[in-house]
């Protein structure tokens, strides 16, 4: 309904791939706007710059009942732009780079001074999934995150927040034996049964923050020529190890949920601990100081949801990560 299916996607009416980023790709009106225009005072903090404007979309930066940054790019966010010093300054927290825990422990500090000092109705802190793109849950760094996140959480909590932890995936191992990539190249198949570039293959995946995961998840679209028989392909490709489901365009709408003008004929998703690429040389892994973990498939659908009240929940919950806002609301009305 609200037409975000992934961070990037390809226009047919142009030809190009872009980022989804843009408010013109929204279809519907936000949460944020809503309760802004409901008379709540509003703060949001992402951790990337690439998600400050949808979220944003509807609100009117009017100082008092309106905040909207990120950690990213805090220098040039509304905390500035609205008379205040860049949220850095403000928050007496160096400007992380955006290759770090420290990211998300921006958002942190911003939220719990946010909530002390301007008492926002609703507030969404968005962190990154950095740290556990390099480091499984036992790793000593994945382990310091979490205690630096319990620590903002108890602060928040201490000052009676309503509070909904959730994520928006999970994250598998995706590599060999010998640590490198586990990677299936689409895109190259795809050249190789069709001809050269007579396909398209998309990893919604996408996004200028490749360092840590090389633009490689397990969730494809694919747009084929006309006249292409798509049982055929769907075939070739359930026949390649590390392969799990292929869809098409219509299995694929009704089932995940998808825009169908924004995904192409078919919908590709690998394995546990298998990643899906376009071709081989379009993906820069020299990056990759780590054993590669990512998402994007079916075994990284199960998320935590965590919340600091009692909540009713139906005898037979199917919760899903957007419930968050209902539940966090609904509790803090008790």
């Amino acid at each position: 309904m609200h037409g975000i299916c992934g961070n990037f996607l390809y226009d047919p009416d142009t030809g190009e791939e872009v980022m989804m980023n843009d408010i013109r790709f929204l279809r519907a009106p936000t949460l944020f706007g809503n309760f802004y225009h409901a008379g709540a005072k509003v703060a949001i903090v992402t951790a990337k710059d690439k998600l400050r404007a949808l979220l944003g979309a509807g609100l009117e930066f009017d100082q008092d009942r309106a905040r909207c940054f990120s950690a990213e790019k805090s220098d040039t966010s509304t905390v500035e732009t609205h008379g205040q010093e860049a949220a850095s300054k403000w928050l007496d927290f160096p400007q992380p780079d955006v290759y770090s825990a420290e990211l998300s422990e921006f958002v942190f500090v911003a939220g719990v001074k946010l909530l002390r000092e301007w008492q926002p109705d609703v507030m969404y802190l968005t962190t990154t999934d950095y740290v556990q793109h390099k480091y499984a849950p036992d790793d000593k760094q994945a382990q310091d995150f979490y205690e630096m996140f319990d620590k903002y959480l108890t602060e928040l909590d201490a000052m009676g927040a309503a509070i909904v932890v959730t994520a928006d995936h999970g994250m598998k191992p995706k590599h060999l034996a010998d640590k490198s990539p586990a990677v299936v190249y689409v895109q190259d198949l795809m050249d190789e049964w069709l001809g050269e570039a007579n396909a398209r293959v998309i990893l919604p995946i996408t996004d200028p923050y490749v360092v840590h995961h090389g633009a490689l998840g397990g969730f494809a679209t694919c747009y084929l020529p006309k006249n292409t028989s798509r049982s055929d392909i769907i075939a070739k490709l359930l026949r390649i190890e590390g392969i799990t489901h292929v869809y098409t365009k219509e299995v694929a709408i009704e089932m995940f949920q998808l825009p169908g003008d924004r995904i192409g004929d078919i919908v590709i998703i690998s394995g546990e601990n298998v990643c899906v690429g376009t071709s081989e040389h379009r993906h820069d892994l020299a990056a990759l100081n780590e054993p590669l973990r990512s998402h994007g498939g079916l075994t990284e659908q199960v998320v935590p949801f965590i919340c600091n009240r009692v909540i009713e929940l139906p005898s037979m919950p199917e919760l899903r990560n957007f419930d968050a806002f209902f539940y966090a609301t609904t509790a803090s009305a008790q």
